[in-house]
């Protein structure tokens, strides 16, 4: 669930209001997923929408969260959270951004940081931001000054001269993992405040690759040394 705004800076992502957006996830998609009107007796747990439970649940989250408030869901994911979080540079309304909340919500970072514009299209984000915390940065001084202060080290995530290869680095496990947007990538000041910058191996004819799908790899990076991994 994106944060509302307020004194420290966070938004609820800036796109259309959530009253535009559908109430559940297959609205207008043509598909029906999820689960129907739950039978009765119901379940008695607070964890549960009665709105749910009655009518089914359509939305897009894992089987374990059928029927349960938005507010519920948070709350449990609140106490799971990893230890890294995403920042996402946003000075020409990137339509990456929508895929990199999508893909922070699935390996459950603790928070995405905009830096530049306040608004983005949240339409890639296909409603995980309802469930991700999600705080904006007018620009990259203050990104560096909350990351300071938070004791958080920024990685850089580009193909630069001088990166480091993300394939033989370790990353720490507190960290702010930063992108730059779609073509330009890092700006200069984003790469000066960096404590260093890995790049992501690459052995075709392309200079880059997408920035949603760069940051889901760097993303997977991090999972792959430092979450319990089920099963």
């Amino acid at each position: 669930m994106s944060s509302e705004t307020g004194s420290t800076g966070e938004t609820s992502g800036g796109g259309a209001p959530a009253g535009d957006e559908p109430a559940q996830y297959d609205e207008g998609f043509g598909t029906e997923i999820g689960v129907g009107p739950h039978p009765l007796p119901w379940p008695e747990d607070e964890r549960y929408d009665p709105e749910l439970l009655a009518g089914g649940d359509r939305r897009n989250v894992g089987d374990q969260y059928r029927y349960w408030s938005r507010e519920a869901i948070v709350a449990d994911l609140d106490l799971r959270r990893h230890d890294f979080h995403v920042a996402v540079e946003n000075w020409g309304h990137d339509f990456n951004i929508g895929s990199v909340v999508r893909t922070a919500n699935a390996f459950l970072a603790k928070e995405v940081h905009i830096v530049g514009r306040r608004r983005w299209n949240r339409r890639g984000a296909m409603v995980t931001d309802r469930y991700q915390h999600v705080r904006h940065h007018p620009d990259t001084a203050s990104l560096t000054a909350w990351a300071a202060a938070e004791g958080l080290p920024i990685v850089g995530i580009d193909n630069l001269p001088g990166a480091v290869p993300l394939e033989r680095t370790v990353l720490p496990r507190r960290c702010v993992l930063l992108f730059g947007q779609e073509g330009p990538g890092l700006t200069e000041e984003a790469r000066g405040c960096a404590e260093m910058v890995c790049s992501i191996a690459q052995f075709g004819s392309t200079r880059s690759i997408n920035a949603g799908a760069a940051a889901a790899i760097a993303m997977h990076a991090w999972v792959a040394r430092y979450a319990v991994i089920p099963g």
